[in-house]
């Protein structure tokens, strides 16, 4: 029973997320903290797209059908299952100064604001189903 609500999908997705999420804070810290260093590329991290493909798969062909699973125990499509997970990329193809430099302090400042929106969403999500979790374990208890 508690392998069933460690391995659910919430339990599987959301702590991954919050990881990528608080590994992107720190990304963008750096590039805020070089954004007069000259030659300094910025980084960011990937991990929404991988995800929506772990989740998702490729879209099938115009006119196909997307094989879906229809129950938690019906076997995967895939023969094997990737998991996402976050990685910082670095940004070589833009330069914004003579410097070399391409950290927009606008756009990693709202970058920042966006972020930390994003990971806020994701640690409500998550308190919410370990309290619905907590509930249903100890509601029959007296």
């Amino acid at each position: 029973m508690l392998e069933q609500v460690m391995n659910s999908t919430n339990f599987n997705y959301l702590p991954r997320a919050m990881t990528a999420a608080s590994m992107r804070q720190e990304v963008i810290s750096d590039n805020i903290a070089n954004v007069n260093t000259p030659n300094f590329r910025k980084s960011d991290v990937n991990f929404e797209d991988m995800l929506a493909k772990e989740l998702y798969g490729d879209k099938p062909p115009e006119g196909q059908l997307q094989m879906v699973r229809t129950h938690d125990k019906h076997l995967p499509h895939k023969a094997q299952a990737v998991h996402a997970e976050p990685q910082i990329v670095v940004d070589e193809t833009t330069t914004m100064r003579t410097d070399n430099n391409n950290v927009d302090i606008d756009i990693e400042m709202a970058n920042l604001a966006k972020n930390q929106i994003y990971y806020n969403a994701l640690a409500t999500q998550l308190g919410g189903y370990v309290t619905k979790m907590r509930n249903a374990i100890t509601s029959g208890q007296s």
